[in-house]
Order: C-alpha cells, then sequence, then structure tokens
C-alpha cells in the first residue's frame, strides 16, 4: 500500500496548472491507494460544480487531470477550514482509490469560523485497502506554543474524535519539526503514535520545507513538519520525500512525503 501527504499552496505558486498537472502525473503514475491534501483551496466566488465545490477547487482540479490521465478510480474528499489571502476558501483533501465508507470533516480549534485563519478542521475517510479497514485523516494543525489555538488542544480534540480501534494514519502538515523536542511533534508521539518515515527500512529525504515560508517567517533552515503518523506497527518498506527537484519537480512551498508499506 503506498500513501501520500502534500501542502500543495494552493493557488499562491507560480505556473499553478503546471503544477497539478505534475502531481496529477505522479498520482496516475505511483497509484497510491489514498492521497492527502493541505491548502487545498477554491474561489470564493467560483462557480459551484456539485455540492460545496466550486469549479477552481484544486482537489477537484486534480480529480479531473486524474479522470484524463485514465485514473478514474479516486474520489474525492474535502470542505473548507477557513478563508485564505482573503479570497480563498482554504480546505483539506483525500483522493481514496477504494471504496469510501464513510468520510467527514470536523475542527480541533476552539473556533470553528471560516473568518479567522487559525481554525483547524480534519478531513477523515474510512475505506477499505486489500480487506483491511483503514481509516485516513489529512491534517493541517497550527503551531506549537500559540496561547489562542493551543497546540496540545488540538491533537487532544483530534485524538478523542477518532475511532480507538482499528488502523488509522495521520497524513499532513503538523507545523511540528520532528528535530524540536518536548513541542508538538514529541506530543503526537507520547499518545502512542508512530512516525512512518522514522522506522521505515528505506528513509529518503529528511526535510519537507527549506528555509523561509508562511507561517515559519524565522525559519531558515530545511526542517520537516509534514509526516505521516500510524497508530499500529505495520512493515514500512520505503517512506521518500517526494516534489522536493531531487526526482520530482517542486510544486509548493512544501515537499511531500510518500510511504509504502504492509501488513503482516
Amino acid at each position: 500500500m503506498k500513501l501520500l501527504t502534500l501542502n500543495v499552496h494552493a493557488w499562491q505558486e507560480d505556473n499553478q496548472m503546471t503544477k497539478i498537472k505534475q502531481v496529477a502525473e505522479r498520482i496516475h503514475n505511483s497509484r497510491y491507494d489514498a492521497v492527502a491534501l493541505q491548502e487545498v483551496s477554491q474561489h470564493k466566488e467560483a462557480h459551484y460544480v456539485y455540492d460545496h465545490i466550486r469549479d477552481d477547487n484544486y482537489g477537484y482540479l486534480i480529480q479531473q487531470e486524474l479522470n484524463e490521465l485514465g485514473s478514474a478510480d479516486y474520489q474525492l474528499v474535502w470542505d473548507v477550514s477557513h478563508y485564505g489571502y482573503d479570497v480563498y476558501e482554504e480546505g483539506l483533501a483525500l483522493l481514496v482509490r477504494h471504496p469510501i465508507h464513510t468520510s467527514e470533516s470536523f475542527y480541533v480549534t476552539k473556533s470553528s469560523s471560516v473568518d479567522y485563519w487559525k481554525s483547524r478542521k480534519i478531513v477523515s475517510a474510512m475505506c477499505v485497502i486489500n480487506e483491511v479497514p483503514v481509516s485516513l485523516y489529512s491534517c493541517h494543525l497550527g503551531w506549537w506554543g500559540d496561547e489562542d489555538e493551543p497546540y496540545d488542544s488540538q491533537v487532544d480534540v483530534l485524538m478523542n474524535h477518532m475511532n480507538a480501534e482499528g488502523l488509522s494514519f495521520l497524513l499532513g502538515d503538523f507545523n511540528a519539526s520532528d528535530d524540536r523536542h518536548e513541542e508538538g511533534y514529541d506530543y503526537i508521539l507520547r499518545k502512542g503514535w508512530i512516525d512512518t518515515h522514522k522506522v521505515a527500512l528505506e528513509q529518503i529525504g529528511e526535510e519537507t520545507i527549506e528555509g523561509k515560508i508562511a507561517g515559519w517567517d524565522q525559519n531558515k533552515e530545511g526542517i520537516k513538519i509534514d509526516h505521516i503518523f500510524c497508530n499500529q506497527h505495520v512493515n514500512v518498506q520505503k517512506s521518500e520525500v517526494v516534489f522536493d527537484g531531487r526526482t520530482t519537480p517542486i510544486v509548493s512551498d512544501h515537499y511531500g512525503l510518500e510511504v509504502t508499506y504492509t501488513i503482516g
């Protein structure tokens, strides 16, 4: 089984349509079982195509590109978290190529207002992959030390909301560097979650952002804040940083992370 997470920085990138095609091509060629995306935006005045999905929704456009490439089996789950850059409905998405049994979204912050940029929502889906029920969570959390929306509280709400039984993966931009001890990353590990990158038999890449980006204005180094956590021990063959300009193009201010694993 193969999973991917990527903060796409939607509609803030140069050559955005080219990069959307590059992401779709990678998903098509790799045949990920599921893809978690963050900062998946749509313009608040764009036309609706169905439900709450507008015609410029980044996740919807990825799905349409996949259909053109012949990967028409990916289902999209998306919901808005808050307004970004004034004009965008910014949210999270899952693209899953297995039947989705249930899906939902929920806030983990005290605020549930789309007008407040610190409001944080999780998008989740439960599917069956190779006869194994798997719960997937696309996550974009705040920052450690935030007094308005404490990080540990966001993690606690997330944990309390989850089904304690069964195989689960948290995928996304956790704004938690794995080299900052006694902060967000360690807090998640203390909840019993396993960093699949750390336990992989083959690890390729160590950083998912380089230097200063939005939310990390003082950062001057390469750090890893995008993770795939699992609540059970699985056999992780490989974890690789992708979309980093090495063998795959850079498509965002974040690099992506993919993990390949087996059960049993």
